[in-house]
């Protein structure tokens, strides 16, 4: 009877155990990367001379997005659209310079902590408030620009709902941990030696080794391939032979990055939780190609062009044209999205924030833009219809279907078929003026729900009069000098970071 008893009471336990661990709620880990253009994936088959096999078995095994924007093409708005899962021009941050990120607007991070996850920030942040950020100083009434570091803190991802923290860019880090596993009681200053992208990857295994037993997200944000390029005799020696030596650093940055990517599904896989985890990997904007990705010497001074590419796609970073806001974007969840799809549905950074919500089973905000991407994944569900909006400096771009409308101010709209033509290389706005008119008046609608409200109205700024002369022939503004870069001049003040 004994024996009866303790056999019944085990198998109890067991059912008990495994029902518990069916239920876990799943672990959400968003990859974001810097300044890494549309071409730069070996899946996306633009490119021959990159290599990203691990991404691409991040692609084969979930989906890969061939219509996948963010909310901006510039770091800082397009960091706070994804994280808030809100446009940022809702509250105000239209573009670097109107940070930081305001302490009103709930992160992914508040969300699903709140839910009982635990929650961790890795690489590069920049949504605290810097000395560019005039609005900002002169609310604060800081007139030499030095922020206190009291007010400055309550800004970091310390504040804004991560736990656990390894925040930094180089070779310092704000970190609650360290690469060994040790923990702090507070964010200390860590410094590290090597290979800075090494560095981010293994503190996002760290997390993961550390907060494995129960469900975890898990923000790792590379500074990578974003300038200043850097990279160790490892990952250089994996491309040989003539190309433009910046070329050559984005691709061994690129290749540290998958392998992080790597090293990191191997680690869940290690923890038995692979199956129970949601993967999203975004770029944060297009790259920044200079006009004429010029191979100026490695660790020149100023802004210059970071070696990646944006193939086929018209544009650059600080563009609404495909180039500057269609990004690498991939998602993989083993068991629950069905691998190899190639999905060319419009899809958004802003839908990652509604999207976890669904996954940890929290109602929907109904502040946020974006919408539940798993119905779609997991079930081939379509999406509702739905019409994408941006708004950036002096431009304006519409989707709804394959049509999109991209706008300078008063100066100039197009209309592309990107279906036909995702190269933007045929305007149809003289064909299909109610297309025009229909698109017009439903971006006019939304800017009415932003802060400021309103469109563009003026022809635009100098930077964005050299981007539009060199990709799409628009002729230049009233005295703009022309020159060899004439972005050279403009990024002494305004440099796109």
């Amino acid at each position: 009877m004994k024996k009866s008893r303790l056999l019944t009471l085990s198998l109890i336990t067991l059912t008990l155990h495994l029902h518990a661990a069916d239920t876990r709620k799943p672990n959400l880990i968003v990859i974001l990367t810097d300044d890494h253009g549309y071409a730069d994936l070996s899946c996306q088959g633009q490119e021959s001379d990159v290599k990203t096999p691990n991404l691409d078995r991040l692609a084969t095994e979930g989906v890969r997005f061939t219509d996948g924007y963010v909310s901006a093409p510039q770091c800082c708005p397009s960091r706070a659209g994804l994280l808030t899962g809100r446009n940022q021009n809702r509250f105000g941050f239209i573009c670097n310079g109107y940070g930081p990120l305001p302490l009103s607007e709930k992160t992914i991070a508040d969300r699903l902590g709140g839910a009982g996850y635990a929650t961790g920030m890795v690489g590069k942040w920049h949504l605290d408030p810097n000395h560019s950020d005039k609005n900002f100083l002169e609310k604060q009434n800081i007139k030499d620009g030095k922020i206190p570091p009291v007010l400055n803190k309550r800004f970091h991802p310390q504040s804004r709902g991560f736990q656990e923290t390894f925040c930094g860019q180089l070779k310092s880090y704000s970190a609650t941990y360290d690469l060994q596993g040790n923990r702090f009681d507070k964010p200390t200053e860590i410094k590290t030696t090597g290979d800075r992208l090494d560095t981010q990857s293994e503190a996002a295994l760290r997390f993961i080794d550390l907060h494995h037993e129960k469900p975890f997200f898990l923000y790792l944000a590379y500074f990578g391939p974003h300038v200043p390029l850097a990279s160790s005799k490892k990952y250089l020696d994996r491309f040989p032979g003539p190309m433009p030596e910046r070329r050559r650093y984005a691709l061994s940055m690129l290749s540290a990055i998958d392998d992080g990517v790597g090293n990191i599904m191997k680690k869940l896989e290690q923890h038995g939780i692979d199956d129970n985890t949601l993967i999203f990997f975004i770029g944060d904007n297009g790259a920044p190609l200079k006009l004429t990705m010029p191979d100026t010497p490695i660790g020149a001074p100023g802004a210059e062009w970071d070696g990646s590419k944006n193939t086929p796609l018209n544009g650059e970073k600080g563009m609404l044209a495909e180039g500057g806001i269609r990004v690498p974007f991939l998602a993989r969840w083993k068991g629950t999205i069905p691998g190899g799809q190639v999905c060319r549905t419009p899809v958004t950074s802003l839908d990652v924030a509604a999207s976890a919500c669904a996954m940890a089973g929290l109602a929907r905000p109904e502040t946020l833009d974006g919408h539940d991407l798993l119905p779609l994944l997991a079930q081939a569900k379509p999406l509702a219809e739905r019409t994408l909006f941006w708004r950036f400096w002096e431009q304006t771009a519409v989707r709804e279907g394959d049509w999109k409308l991209l706008s300078i101010g008063s100066r100039k709209s197009y209309l592309f078929n990107l279906a036909q033509d995702r190269e933007e290389k045929r305007d149809q706005s003289a064909e299909h003026p109610e297309i025009v008119a229909r698109l017009t008046q439903k971006a006019t609608a939304w800017a009415t729900e932003l802060t400021p409200a309103g469109l563009p109205s003026s022809k635009g700024n100098s930077q964005e009069s050299a981007f539009y002369q060199h990709f799409f022939g628009l002729a230049l503004s009233p005295g703009f000098a022309t020159k060899k870069n004439p972005l050279k001049e403009t990024n002494k003040t305004k440099e796109i970071k």
